[in-house]
């Protein structure tokens, strides 16, 4: 009988330590980028010159996350009438290991842009997403620093 409560006790004993190892990790861990972004802020700087990209007045831009993919879709508020009607999708894989993003377009309206990789620096603050780095495409002659602000829609 002792050697039953002796071992009972051991296996709790390691599973609250399991348990404080799992808590510590979750404590120091990103918080989840999964769900549904919107674009707040957006900017490009190429050949020294920075170009705000957005907000544009009568657009609206949502990012999604799940799993390991994630999309992309922009659209006018006018449901494509008139001169500013617009609509911008894609999609595919990424990988996030710490603040290294990586995505693998594998779906975009630009067909050009398709099956090509892009790195980029993540971070989150509160609320918001912080997406930041280099988009280049030597064949269609891209090669551009990207800024976008996301927040998180609930």
């Amino acid at each position: 009988m002792k050697s039953k409560l002796l071992a009972c006790c051991a296996l709790m004993i390691m599973m609250t330590s399991c348990n404080d190892k799992k808590t510590t990790t979750d404590e120091t861990a990103l918080p989840s980028i999964t769900g549904t972004w919107e674009l707040v802020s957006s900017r490009v700087i190429a050949k020294g010159d920075t170009t705000v990209t957005y907000p544009v007045k009568g657009q609206e831009m949502i990012k999604m996350f799940a799993g390991n993919h994630f999309s992309f879709l922009k659209h006018d508020t006018s449901q494509g009438k008139g001169d500013s009607a617009v609509f911008d999708a894609g999609g595919g894989t990424y990988e996030l290991k710490g603040e290294d993003y990586s995505e693998h377009l594998q779906y975009c309206n630009y067909r050009e842009w398709e099956n090509r990789d892009f790195h980029f620096k993540l971070r989150t603050k509160g609320d918001s997403l912080i997406q930041s780095g280099i988009e280049k495409i030597d064949s269609l002659d891209i090669n551009q620093e990207i800024l976008e602000i996301y927040v998180r829609k609930h």
